[in-house]
């Protein structure tokens, strides 16, 4: 009963010195000019905001626990409050605190960052916070150093940028990381831990009493200096917090309660990876601001990320039943990710979908290819447009494509029957369908410019799809080989043709009318 009250005690000194904090810190930063203006295009608010609200969280969080270090022999927590731990978790904790705080101020790049925060995490590791068992394989397996140390920097760099990833919204990562901490507060209760049980309920209460002011519309922001350490401080909670948890599920708690941030990250990496950018350059395609283009106010997109937050957490709880509960919360976020990330359109993802339904179909594309290739042998032995039409249909149609256009260039002096079964339209082109769809507007058209194997310019030639729902399991590039320039010449040989033909029919014409000339004389 003392411990809760001793709890409770501390949870509402910390809240209160963070709503005095908060507030003094929003008034000196506005003095002194250190807010930050709307400069860039992903940011959504339109006022300069002062960005040291971590400088609150920090402050009265230290001074809580500095307290309850100075007190812990009279209140009888010398054992849950260990000074050597919780010192081994302050230190690197200060470092962090302070990069940010430069970076408020000054500006860091983004190496000179991950450089203080992988130091911050060796020191972590070596105070005995970080990942030392992992139980994948064998239960009870300890890791070395060499395993364990790059997987603890690795873990803090992840969840430290994360939240700094998210932070782009009025009371985002703030709201977030106060879920996430909730979480793995109740996690340490069942565990249980009480160090962690403590330092997670004091970092609650520094986060409230600062949301107070940070929720839309915002007054003032976290800044790096409050999103890192929040980040930093749960990475190492986290993991402390479930690390006597049975066999994976020591593993699978933190990465499920800090799904959010960490499914922000993995997004942002991913789709800066496919788009060809810069993995470290920011943007304006966070979840966040995927929501507020689809309509949704500041506020709302905040509460629906909160749900998707205590929805994680709760999972991550779930899993405390046991590892017999680890493929059904997989699967339940496996699936949750997959149409969240669908509703959301980010283009990226559209074409890796793309790309991977065309690798299933790789073998109707192959054999549409091969009909292609063998359409452009059987055109080099055309030499009038009904042949033509046969090899275009026989290949064509299979495809998907409905219709044929030709147009010749300059006045083609040929008569509407002479190309059948070509038919000659008001426009000036020829047309030929074999599909049964009503022959409108077409929906996809590719023209191509039909120039002979001698550079003879003949006019173009134009293949049709009315409807073009599905995807075309065919790379264009093919019929702009070899198929081309054999087209051209069978269109060509035609031509001339008719051309020869109409001499003939020409000469035959003349020779009759001067027999009949002749034999008008001859009388």
């Amino acid at each position: 009963m003392l411990v809760f009250v001793i709890y409770l005690l501390a949870f509402i000194i910390c809240l209160s010195l963070s709503v005095m904090s908060t507030w003094c810190v929003r008034r000196l930063a506005q003095a002194h000019g250190w807010v930050d203006p709307p400069q860039l295009d992903r940011h959504v608010h339109t006022i300069p905001v002062p960005r040291l609200g971590g400088v609150a969280i920090y402050a009265s969080f230290m001074i809580v626990i500095g307290i309850a270090l100075m007190t812990r022999g009279w209140l009888g927590l010398a054992s849950v409050l260990p000074s050597k731990t919780i010192l081994s978790l302050l230190g690197p904790a200060l470092i962090i605190f302070l990069l940010g705080l430069y970076d408020d101020m000054y500006g860091v790049g983004p190496y000179g960052k991950f450089g203080v925060q992988a130091l911050a995490a060796v020191l972590l590791y070596m105070g005995g916070f970080g990942i030392r068992h992992l139980d994948l394989v064998l239960s009870g397996h300890t890791l070395g150093s060499f395993v364990g140390l790059p997987l603890t920097i690795l873990w803090v760099l992840l969840i430290t940028n994360a939240f700094n990833l998210i932070d782009g919204l009025d009371g985002l990562a703030a709201g977030s990381a106060l879920f996430s901490t909730i979480v793995v507060f109740i996690a340490s209760l069942v565990v249980p831990n009480p160090l962690v049980t403590f330092l997670t309920i004091v970092l609650a209460a520094a986060i409230l009493g600062f949301l107070r002011f940070n929720f839309h519309p915002a007054t003032i922001f976290l800044g790096d200096s409050g999103s890192l350490f929040i980040g930093f401080m749960l990475s190492a909670l986290a993991l402390e917090g479930s690390q006597k948890a049975p066999t994976m599920v020591a593993v699978a708690i933190p990465v499920v309660s800090l799904g959010l941030p960490i499914l922000d990250v993995a997004l942002a990496v991913i789709r800066r990876f496919l788009a060809g950018k810069p993995l470290f350059s920011g943007d304006s395609h966070h979840i966040h601001h995927k929501l507020l283009k689809r309509g949704l106010s500041q506020s709302d997109v905040a509460l629906v990320l909160y749900a998707v937050t205590a929805g994680f957490g709760f999972l991550s709880l779930v899993l405390l039943q046991g590892r017999t509960t680890i493929a059904l919360v997989l699967a339940v976020i496996g699936i949750g990710i997959f149409l969240g990330v669908q509703q959301l359109r980010y283009q990226e993802f559209a074409e890796l979908l793309s790309a991977l339904q065309r690798v299933t179909r790789r073998r109707q594309i192959l054999a549409n290819h091969i009909a292609i290739r063998h359409a452009t042998e059987l055109l080099s032995a055309c030499d009038d447009f009904p042949s033509i039409c046969k090899v275009l249909q026989g290949t064509l149609q299979p495809i998907g494509f409905d219709a044929i256009r030709l147009q010749k260039v300059g006045k083609n002096g040929f008569s509407a029957s002479s190309l059948y079964p070509l038919r000659y339209k008001s426009d000036g082109n020829f047309f030929f369908s074999w599909s049964e769809r009503e022959m409108g507007e077409p929906s996809w058209e590719l023209r191509l410019k039909l120039v002979t194997s001698s550079t003879l310019r003949w006019g173009y030639f134009s293949i049709i799809r009315m409807c073009s729902s599905d995807a075309l399991p065919l790379d264009v590039n093919v019929l702009t080989e070899y198929f081309q320039t054999s087209l051209s010449d069978a269109v060509d040989r035609a031509s001339a043709r008719l051309e020869a033909l109409g001499q003939l029919e020409g000469e035959a014409q003349n020779t009759r009318t001067h027999r009949l000339a002749a034999g008008t004389m001859a009388d």
